[in-house]
């Protein structure tokens, strides 16, 4: 009752509430909940006793049977696609639970590790979050020209069997750490310099894949390599510049040694032409004098021929060619003497290369001598005494 209550004070009891009875009435509720009668209060048969014995006794057995209940319904577990389940009995390796709803005896008999196959776990080599924050003790390593580089790269990787994962790992993550650096130090001390920095990027990865999956499964670690990738690999900052003026200085001799090859492919090219034409021409020369002394040779044999049937006809006719041959190139005249008379000279070769009437009248040039003249006719005259002379 509230000390606020108009009716207070104006009950039989004129003070406060006694907390003694109010106490009472709530044990009361609670043995009446479970079955008990209050204490104080008699009996109400002969049989009360009894029956209130059975009902607690009821009562215990439910609830055992609630409590039997959830401790069995603990042992239900859901296992996704992507996962496997793996039950421990006794802290030891009991079976391999494929996706789907299972159950198992529930702890402390058996206890259920649920490990995921799918997920892509990655661990950095040489650095942790980005770049800029390298471990040098990790990326520093010594090649085969005994060269010392930074190398950077990132190892992601699966898992392929949960039992090997589960109980032959202590720390998963340490032990492909550990592997991979292991693995990259043997084969960058395998290889050059610039292999490893330029050409050689993808050859390496590929060949710390397959060793680390060795050393992997030597170990039995359940685990599977999916990806090793190079994020950088360079030499270390203290010789960086000296580098970039190596570097510069080989692709300066590369490039010169491009422009070279360029004009070693453009001249030699020309030179084999012109070559090969030379040669061409000397065969066709060789072939053509070959043909003409062969032409000559006929010809001879044939004119031996001629020259036995008719020696003189054919030593005279042969004089007449050789000379005709020998002038025909020269504006020398010959004229016979014997004939009686004088000879008016007629200059052929000047007439021969004198230009044709359309162009006569141009600055420069004789005009041609006219048909009536006295020297053409005198000359017409002359060259008809002698052709009747030699009659």
């Amino acid at each position: 009752m509230s000390l606020n209550d108009p009716q207070w004070g104006k009950r039989g009891n004129e003070g406060p509430p006694d907390l003694d009875e109010l106490l009472r009435n709530l044990n009361a509720k609670l043995n009446g909940l479970f079955g008990r009668k209050g204490r104080g209060e008699p009996p109400t048969g002969g049989g009360g006793g009894d029956g209130g014995a059975k009902m607690a006794g009821n009562g215990a057995w439910l609830l055992a049977v609630l409590v039997l209940l959830v401790w069995l319904a603990s042992g239900f577990y859901i296992v996704d696609a992507s996962n496997r389940g793996v039950v421990l009995r006794f802290g030891k390796y009991h079976q391999t639970t494929l996706p789907g709803p299972r159950w198992h005896l529930p702890y402390p008999l058996e206890t259920a590790e649920i490990v995921n196959l799918s997920q892509v776990r990655t661990v950095e080599v040489g650095y942790r979050n980005n770049l800029k924050s390298k471990v040098l003790k990790e990326s520093l390593m010594l090649t085969d020209d005994e060269n010392i580089i930074d190398i950077q790269f990132a190892v992601q990787y699966i898992l392929k069997s949960p039992e090997d994962f589960l109980f032959n790992n202590r720390a998963t993550d340490d032990t492909a750490l550990q592997i991979a650096e292991t693995a990259i130090r043997e084969i960058v001390g395998k290889s050059k310099m610039d292999f490893v920095l330029y050409e050689g990027r993808e050859q390496v990865a590929a060949q710390a894949t397959k060793l680390m999956q060795d050393i992997l499964d030597r170990y039995k670690t359940g685990i599977l390599v999916s990806k090793v990738t190079m994020q950088n690999a360079q030499p270390p900052e203290q010789v960086q510049a000296a580098f970039d003026d190596a570097v510069k200085a080989g692709q300066d001799r590369e490039r010169l040694k491009n422009e070279g090859q360029a004009y070693a492919n453009d001249v030699i090219p020309k030179a084999k032409g012109a070559a090969a034409r030379l040669l061409e021409e000397a065969n066709g020369y060789r072939q053509r004098v070959i043909a003409n002394s062969e032409g000559e040779a006929s010809r001879f044999k044939q004119v031996l021929f001629e020259y036995q049937k008719a020696p003189g006809v054919t030593r005279e006719r042969l004089y007449i060619e050789t000379i005709q041959q020998v002038l025909e190139s020269t504006s020398k005249i010959i004229i016979d003497q014997k004939g009686a008379g004088s000879l008016m000279y007629l200059p052929l070769d000047k007439l021969l290369q004198m230009p044709t009437s359309g162009s006569a009248g141009s600055a420069g040039q004789e005009p041609l001598p006219d048909s009536t003249s006295p020297q053409v006719q005198r000359s017409r005259e002359a060259f008809r005494s002698r052709e009747r002379e030699s009659r």
